[in-house]
């Protein structure tokens, strides 16, 4: 049974826990939340005593503060990273960054830099995979201390993040007198609701440290509002309890060998609760969902064929992209943007809706005009929802999105592939692409036709295998490539017999990765060897 030790319990203790590893680290994923990949991790300090079980840091960081322990347990927590590191390169694995704390106690000591570069020397650790986070507080009242501290860790080449910042009370003279390199923001701004004097604070910050090209770090990010509202902003990195708690070493593993993460905390599910008469008050929860949470949306009504809107927001307006007021589209026919097979599409998914009683999609090209941008061809991708009816006037609700860039590389990619198929049949090409986290090969249109493969090949390479694509005596030379490129070697390229009649093709294979470097998919290609005599 768990108890909290005493601050006598806690010193007489310390050096016992020290030597036992009763001291450790735990890691907390940062996670881009518009890819889903994990960026880095913050080492944090625990306790666990055989007796007393589990301390956490309110029980134990202030005592060791206050009885001149705090460094060493630092220095300890920071080998236990650096030994971690260790373990995960010689694993094969790809690392990611991890940070580990410094407190103002650590600061003070001149030579502290110094003990760190000694214990990463040891285990032989790059320093690109550790960061050093100072918190906002430490440089209040010691200002030249932290700035020699910092011009010493950017010396040995650290990365340094400030931790919680806009939770001091100097934000701004801090930043402007400290060369950190990434900012933590804490999140105890967004607690409760999103929005208000702390989501225009929050905002402000965001903006500011783009204007410093200072990447920022939501910390403490426990909900899909707090995450969506922050990318929102153009904060994509985020910390907390949404993605995961805490973890042990296992369990860190176990993350950092996933190529792409998932909330495990869901979104709320509020559209489907909500309230259609309470959009018309500016101060219900309604409103503020509407203006904060859903992106792009309007509220329209439709009768017997006719449609109006009746509100949107300012994110409908950003969506749209033409500069255009809400007073533009409040007082125009929006069947004026369709044409005659858009308003068609559009009024077929309206019907959809009033029957199924769930949320229908739709695509539509639409025109829309202004005075500053003059008129452009837009395609819109609408979701579309009732959410109310009297007599034959129906209320719908509508999310969109703007998908013209989408479309347009749709439509060039069409084109590109046309003519690389009429390039290929006259050069003897073949190309395809490789996901890794799938396992899936997406072959270009001749495979498909010369070698009838589908649009996806699941489980290659040993699909491939099982069609006869590679002679049985190359199967293991290419599965060797496959393990390869899963472990990121850039490129390969070899003279593989293809087919069952064993034709020479060279087939090249360039690997693509993500921000740390993990592959993400690999582009390949066959051509065939044409002798001279051919020639």
């Amino acid at each position: 049974m768990e108890r909290r030790m005493s601050a006598d319990e806690l010193e007489a203790g310390f050096d016992r826990a020290l030597e036992n590893n009763h001291i450790f680290a735990v890691y907390q994923p940062q996670i881009n939340h518009t890819t889903g990949r994990m960026i880095g991790a913050e080492a944090l300090m625990r306790w666990n005593d055989p007796d007393a079980g589990m301390q956490y840091p309110v029980d134990f960081i202030s005592v060791m503060e206050e009885r001149g322990l705090i460094c060493r347990a630092d220095l300890h927590v920071f080998e236990c990273v650096c030994a971690f590191q260790k373990k995960i390169l010689e694993e094969g694995m790809t690392a990611v960054p991890i940070s580990f704390n410094i407190s103002r106690y650590d600061i003070r000591q001149e030579d502290y830099v110094e003990q760190l570069e000694e214990i990463r020397k040891h285990y032989d650790i790059p320093v690109r995979l550790l960061r050093a986070e100072i918190t906002e507080s430490s440089a209040v009242g010691g200002m030249e201390l932290v700035s020699a501290a910092l011009h010493k860790l950017h010396e040995c080449g650290y990365v340094v993040e400030m931790d919680d910042f806009g939770s001091g009370y100097s934000s701004l003279n801090i930043l402007k007198d400290l060369d950190v390199d990434i900012i933590k923001l804490d999140m105890s701004f967004l607690s409760g609701t999103i929005g208000g004097r702390g989501g225009v604070i929050i905002s402000s910050m965001v903006q500011m440290s783009k204007w410093l090209q200072t990447p920022v770090i939501a910390e403490g990010v426990e909900t899909m509002e707090q995450a969506d509202y922050m990318k929102s902003l153009g904060c994509n990195y985020i910390q907390g309890y949404l993605y995961s708690r805490p973890v042990s070493e296992k369990g860190f593993l176990e993350k950092l060998q996933r190529l792409s993460h998932e909330p495990i905390t869901p979104a709320l599910h509020l559209i489907e609760s909500i309230d259609a008469g309470k959009f018309w008050n500016p101060d219900s929860m309604e409103t503020l969902i509407f203006n904060n949470f859903v992106g792009g949306a309007v509220i329209f009504a439709y009768e017997k064929g006719r449609v109006s809107i009746l509100r949107l927001n300012n994110a409908y307006l950003e969506e749209i992209g033409m500069n255009m007021s809400a007073r533009d589209f409040l007082t125009t026919n929006p069947w004026r943007q369709h044409s005659f097979e858009g308003q068609r599409i559009y009024e077929d998914a309206i019907k959809k809706a009033i029957r199924s009683g769930n949320e229908e999609v739709c695509e539509t090209w639409r025109t829309f005009e202004s005075s500053c941008c003059g008129e452009e061809k837009i395609c819109i991708r609408s979701f579309i929802r009732m959410i109310g009816q009297t007599g034959e006037q129906y209320l719908f609700f509508a999310r969109v999105q703007n998908i013209t860039a989408e479309k347009k590389r749709y439509i060039e990619l069409f084109d590109s592939e046309r003519r690389f198929r009429f390039a290929s049949e006259q050069a003897n090409v073949y190309a395809w692409e490789y996901i890794y986290e799938t396992k899936e090969m997406h072959p270009c249109f001749r495979c498909m036709r010369d070698l009838h493969l589908p649009p996806v090949v699941k489980n290659y390479p040993e699909t491939a295998f099982e069609a006869g694509i590679f002679p049985e005596d190359y199967w293991d030379m290419y599965r060797d490539w496959m393990r390869q490129l899963h472990e990121g070697v850039e490129h390969l390229e070899g003279i593989i017999p293809l087919t069952v009649g064993r034709i020479p093709f060279i087939v090249r294979y360039t690997n693509v990765f993500d921000e740390n470097g993990k592959p993400l998919k690999g582009f390949g290609s066959a051509t065939m060897v044409v002798s001279e005599e051919e020639e």
